[in-house]
């Protein structure tokens, strides 16, 4: 047996798999149907206990570590209605189960997961800890510290494409996906700490900087910010994706705000105020853009049709971009993978 602890008080019994471990985090919820791998080695998790409200995981197992966003599970705790005991998949290699205990993460099932997620969504996303034994842990909060350095990678990376452009990707906890996604159109990509600054070395040469998703309060990564605001003044096109997003907002000038539960999930509709075209994007974050607050050479660019929250914004120009949904997909749709493909043309 286990128990979720919120910090209202709430206590909600279950039983536990995975490890037999106590967690504290921050506890949020996705509405997604599938993709549990993916979000579970996502980067941006670190720190959170992941509710999902889709009532059976772990039916398909768990694949192979291509398939993983990142080196392994970034959750602190998992949260189900029924886990899987005997999943079904030609590329199954393991349990959820299994894999939770691997790597140390405590998960508990028999829990009323939708009836969590509109407790959380009334109230706001709060914190929680899952208790598995009789240790005592304190609550935990991943906003208030810097949370982008346990996630970033410490040494810098070079992939090279043999291409004339190089883009530099900040590694402010990116899912694989991105990486991917970039090297698919032929450019070199230097990955590099979220506080290493590419404008101050001159061994490669950068034609443009990517700013990736991660976790935690963009407030908090003020060496990136400045990094970023630095690229701005010397011209050098900047796509910022997620935290990324808020990342380059903040480095604009304009301001970001924690929202009460977050978007979570793989069936978001955003719509492109430029064309007035609608797509369906995959989603994790807490927090978003002000865009009130952008200066006057920079607009919104997309808009969240569910609650009318900034999901892009862009320079006038078109020099400097970012996406606070992931076209990247993984988990989820990559209909507005054409945000890479503009900001690839933008290279010079």
């Amino acid at each position: 047996m286990a128990k979720l602890v919120l910090e209202d008080g709430t206590i909600i019994n279950g039983k536990l798999f995975g490890a037999k471990n106590n967690s504290s985090g921050e506890v949020v919820f996705s509405t997604a149907m599938t993709g549990y791998v993916e979000s579970l080695t996502d980067p941006s998790y670190k720190g959170q206990i992941l509710v999902l409200t889709y009532p059976l995981v772990g039916n398909y197992g768990v694949p192979s570590p291509k398939f993983f966003q990142s080196e392994k599970i970034q959750v602190s705790g998992l949260v189900v209605s029924k886990h899987c005991l005997f999943p079904s998949h030609y590329q199954n290699q393991k349990t959820l189960h299994q894999w939770l205990l691997e790597n140390n993460i405590p998960g508990i099932s028999e829990v009323d997961t939708r009836a969590l997620t509109q407790k959380i969504r009334q109230k706001g996303t709060m914190l929680g800890k899952i208790l598995a034994n009789d240790q005592e842990i304190d609550f935990y909060d991943p906003n208030k510290e810097n949370i982008v350095e346990k996630v970033s990678l410490k040494t810098p990376k070079f992939f090279n494409n043999h291409s004339p452009k190089t883009v530099c990707l900040l590694d402010c906890g990116f899912k694989k996906a991105i990486l991917n996604h970039l090297l698919k159109r032929k450019v070199n990509v230097l990955l590099v700490p979220w506080n290493f600054n590419p404008l101050a070395q001159t061994k490669i040469k950068i034609q443009g900087l990517a700013v990736s998703n991660g976790p935690g309060n963009p407030k908090m990564v003020k060496e990136t910010i400045a990094i970023v605001r630095q690229a701005i003044t010397r011209k050098i096109p900047i796509l910022g994706i997620c935290l990324g997003n808020q990342i380059l907002a903040l480095a604009a000038g304009a301001d970001t705000y924690k929202l009460k539960f977050g978007h979570r999930a793989v069936n978001q509709p955003v719509k492109d105020l430029k064309t007035g075209r609608c797509f369906i994007t995959s989603q994790n974050h807490g927090f978003a853009v002000n865009p009130s607050s952008l200066p006057k050479n920079w607009q919104q660019w997309f808009v969240n049709l569910n609650d009318q929250t900034c999901e892009g914004i862009i320079s006038k120009d078109g020099q400097f971009m970012g996406v606070q949904f992931h076209p990247e997909g993984h988990p989820g749709p990559q209909d507005s993978a054409f945000v890479f493909d503009m900001f690839v043309e933008k290279l010079c």
